[in-house]
């Protein structure tokens, strides 16, 4: 059987892989059933669900053709770094890094961190912009989580607050 398009059939192999390693991974926990979910009911079933469709993707790729065969094209270095970098910042400077001798900043500081890198994985970069979306997903991040949530994590700097 010939593969007729290249990125659903690499995307449906991921979806499958990564659904199996959460549905195998959930089997670690309780289970339960429907009337009494345990606490690896939800994991195991997306994980299930996750795979049922990463092999609706990967047959599709081998059925339905595509002009020219719907080639991968060059991986985006630059992006993905600034993106895996940026989430990396966001949990150091959420948390901070004890044995280095970083404090937390907390979640304020961690969301800007966050939309500043972030934001330059794309071909421009709108300082006037990022700070609005910034401001306000630290706005509404901390009304979310602090507020309505009532989490428990540093929303500030830790050498301000003490």
């Amino acid at each position: 059987m010939r593969i007729k398009s290249q990125k659903d059939f690499a995307a449906g192999l991921m979806f499958t892989i990564v659904g199996i390693a959460f549905a195998w991974g959930a089997t670690n926990y309780t289970i339960g059933d429907a009337a009494r979910m345990g606490p690896g009911y939800f994991p195991l079933a997306l994980g299930i669900l996750l795979a049922i469709l990463g092999l609706v993707i990967t047959f599709g790729a081998l059925v339905v053709e595509t002009e020219d065969g719907d080639r991968i094209g060059k991986i985006a270095w630059k992006p993905m770094g600034f993106i895996i970098g940026a989430n990396v910042l966001f949990g150091i400077l959420l948390a901070g890094l004890p044995q280095f001798g970083i404090p937390a900043f907390g979640l304020i500081v961690a969301i800007y961190g966050l939309t500043f890198v972030a934001s330059l994985a794309g071909d421009e970069f709108r300082f006037k912009e990022v700070a609005i979306l910034a401001t306000a997903l630290a706005i509404l991040s901390y009304l979310a989580f602090v507020k309505l949530l009532s989490l428990q994590f540093p929303v500030w700097p830790s050498f301000i607050t003490g």
